[in-house]
């Protein structure tokens, strides 16, 4: 308990919540941008199972952003979650850490899932976002929703039972634009700042703190812009009021698909290998 004395001296906190993050797992699903910051926060953190998830290899282009990776990883070709696995497991030897490479689909995110308290959402892709939201409220689990684009970024709590869910908030936005970084671009300090609040989110989750944020935060750090957009749970919501899953379970072929801004592909089993 010693290298966690300045954060278990925080009044909010306090030894039996240290004692509580140390007995937590976490699933990350995507360790790029803000799957590293968040999983570097929650490791130091102290939280005793952190499962990383990840189909990437680390490339020169991540390096401006991407916190874990250094140029011995993109010289290597070393996957992501390994190499994130290779750094933390540097700065905590005391907790686990679970690297997965795999291509996260209907027919393995429950496996990734079922056996954690929280899962923090750090992928860019919103297809996967759609799973994570069905498999998390299956199995009553919290997750975080959590988006960088350019300047702007949003983070959203979701609360199996008690709050609305992604598909709520989908029938008032809308869907995404479908713009990523590789084309729209990113700033550093945002992926930094909008995954530290989310897994500031976390802990509070884990420690089941009263003040766990119910509303959607919003922000844009170039325009000096934040803000918080309340949203109430749809009553007739299809996924987390009637539970009818359009993605969950199915298991395609075997596809082709693009590894993140580098111009290369990778074939993806049935298993998500």
């Amino acid at each position: 308990m010693e290298r966690y004395t300045r954060q278990s001296v925080f009044s909010h906190i306090g030894k039996d919540g240290q004692k509580r993050l140390l007995e937590s797992r976490v699933t990350i699903i995507g360790m790029g941008a803000l799957g590293t910051v968040s999983a570097n926060n929650l490791c130091r953190a102290g939280i005793g199972h952190i499962r990383m998830v990840d189909r990437d290899y680390v490339e020169l282009i991540n390096l401006h952003r991407q916190i874990l990776f250094n140029e011995d990883d993109v010289q290597q070709s070393i996957p992501k979650s390994v190499a994130a696995f290779n750094h933390l497991s540097k700065v905590n030897s005391e907790i686990t850490l679970e690297p997965i490479v795999l291509d996260v689909n209907p027919g393995n995110i429950e496996n990734l899932i079922k056996d954690v308290d929280l899962v923090l959402d750090a992928t860019d892709s919103f297809e996967i976002r759609l799973i994570i939201n069905e498999a998390c409220n299956k199995y009553s689990i919290p997750w975080i929703y959590c988006g960088a684009l350019g300047s702007q970024g949003m983070t959203m709590n979701i609360l199996p039972e008690t709050g609305p869910c992604l598909q709520c908030f989908i029938n008032m936005a809308g869907t995404s634009s479908g713009d990523k970084c590789s084309t729209f671009g990113v700033l550093n300090m945002l992926t930094g700042t909008i995954a530290s609040i989310q897994s500031a989110e976390a802990t509070k989750i884990l420690l089941n703190s009263e003040q766990v944020r119910k509303s959607i935060l919003t922000l844009d750090l170039w325009n000096n812009c934040f803000d918080i957009i309340d949203l109430a749970k749809n009553h007739d919501c299809s996924i987390c009021v009637h539970k009818q899953y359009e993605y969950l379970g199915k298991v395609g072929e075997s596809y082709m698909t693009s590894i993140c801004g580098v111009g290369r592909h990778i074939i993806i089993g049935e298993n998500g290998k």
